[in-house]
């Protein structure tokens, strides 16, 4: 039998994740339609998305020491304050650095509950039941994603902005409540290295092991990818393509049912298919989402855009559950904390420096000639696991340790 997802976990991890895309999406739409630049835009995006950069690696030393319960509980907190605070800056129409540092402290919220769960959810589920689970917690996020935009673009199309961030706050609190049911023990006592060290060894297990250093690699130069793109295709798609805020929050809310697909699908092909195929074709279908995009006319605006963000979100989330529950699979439950925030780091620490250069390559050289930056990220993120021995990865390990050299083609221990 399968081993039973919590409800509480499920309710806690859903809803982190959906407010933070839910304020990326208030931001960036109600920015660019308060008349922001490019520039400002990028910036937004950037402080929004720079706790993932610079929470992510001390949390996860913590996250190897305290209760879980504790660091969720802490998240919603800091989701309810940033959110609250950053929805009366709203109203009062001021976009600026005030917004960006609610957004920042908006974001560590998540930041710290996904690292939590991450080193939870395999003491809860058995390992073989890991991409169940993680395909579970994904179909949650991708079903209110999918509402994420639409609720983004109809509140700031009607003038109300604001209330998508107050929905954030909201989902702060639930989650507040949602912790205490969560089971509130503490991780077996281990050596207390310095915090440096603690994080060093971490990324040392990373960096050594075959699986996850290409991982990492590619995760990178996706999010250094997506990211540009975030920060350019709402102007992109507003002054190149002529679409109203309505319809570009109706198109890229389509990411939404590639998600939902890759969630419903994702145990399933990863039972039947090779991992190393399914670890190449997130990247890959990125690439062609945006250079379609980037190539199409703007009587064909709202189709290109819709197909861009269909292919967004079914490969890269089928990825997401695989690259997930194989690091879950291979890394020693005293280092899960620390492993998991240094691939957090690669995966989402990218963010604001994509969402900058984005930004910045819209102002200075306009934003048809931008979109060249996110598809040549994209390119390079494929080209980070094409290059690795990856590519050869037959099968998900199982009971921790790694598929047999005669699967994987590859060792499974660091070095």
């Amino acid at each position: 039998m399968p081993s039973p997802l919590p409800v509480a976990l499920l309710v806690t991890g859903v809803l982190a994740q959906f407010a933070d895309k839910l304020a990326l999406d208030t931001i960036s739409l109600a920015a660019t339609q308060g008349g922001a630049s490019p520039r400002l835009v990028g910036l937004l995006v950037a402080a929004q998305s720079a706790a993932w950069l610079l929470i992510s690696l001390p949390a996860g030393v913590f996250a190897d020491r305290v209760a879980p319960r504790a660091l969720i509980r802490l998240g919603g907190g800091l989701m309810l304050a940033g959110s609250l605070a950053g929805s009366a800056l709203l109203g009062f129409g001021l976009v600026g650095a005030g917004l960006a540092a609610s957004a920042f402290v908006a974001a560590a919220g998540p930041v710290t509950i996904a690292l939590a769960i991450f080193v939870l959810l395999p003491r809860m589920v058995a390992v073989g039941d890991l991409p169940r689970a993680n395909g579970r917690l994904e179909l949650g996020r991708a079903v209110l994603s999918f509402a994420s935009p639409l609720i983004a673009g109809g509140a700031v199309a009607h003038g109300v902005g604001p209330l998508g961030l107050l929905l954030c706050a909201v989902v702060g609190a639930v989650i507040l409540v949602a912790a205490g049911r969560l089971p509130g023990a503490a991780p077996a006592p281990q050596p207390r290295l310095p915090l440096h060290r603690a994080i060093a060894e971490g990324g040392a297990f990373v960096a050594r092991h075959p699986y996850l250093r290409p991982i990492a690699l590619c995760a990178i130069a996706w999010n250094l990818a997506f990211f540009a793109f975030l920060a350019l295709f709402v102007p992109y798609a507003a002054r190149v393509l002529l679409l109203e805020p309505a319809a570009i929050g109706l198109a890229s809310s389509i990411a939404g049912i590639g998600s939902i697909a890759a969630a419903l699908m994702g145990p399933t092909l990863i039972a039947r298919l090779p991992t190393g195929a399914l670890l190449i074709f997130g990247p890959a279908v990125s690439l062609v989402g945006v250079a379609a995009l980037t190539l199409a006319p703007p009587a064909l605006g709202v189709v290109a855009l819709g197909l861009a963000f269909l292919l967004l979100g079914f490969g890269p989330i089928l990825w997401f559950i695989t690259q997930t529950s194989l690091r879950q699979a291979v890394t020693p439950p005293a280092l899960l904390g620390r492993v998991s925030a240094t691939l957090t780091t690669a995966m989402y620490g990218m963010r604001p420096l994509g969402a900058l250069a984005g930004g910045f390559a819209g102002e200075w050289f306009g934003l048809q000639a931008a979109m060249a930056l996110p598809i040549g990220f994209f390119a390079l993120s494929t080209l980070a696991i094409l290059a690795s021995s990856m590519p050869r990865l037959r099968a998900m390990p199982e009971g921790g340790e790694p598929a047999a050299r005669g699967r994987s083609g590859v060792p499974a221990t660091p070095g």
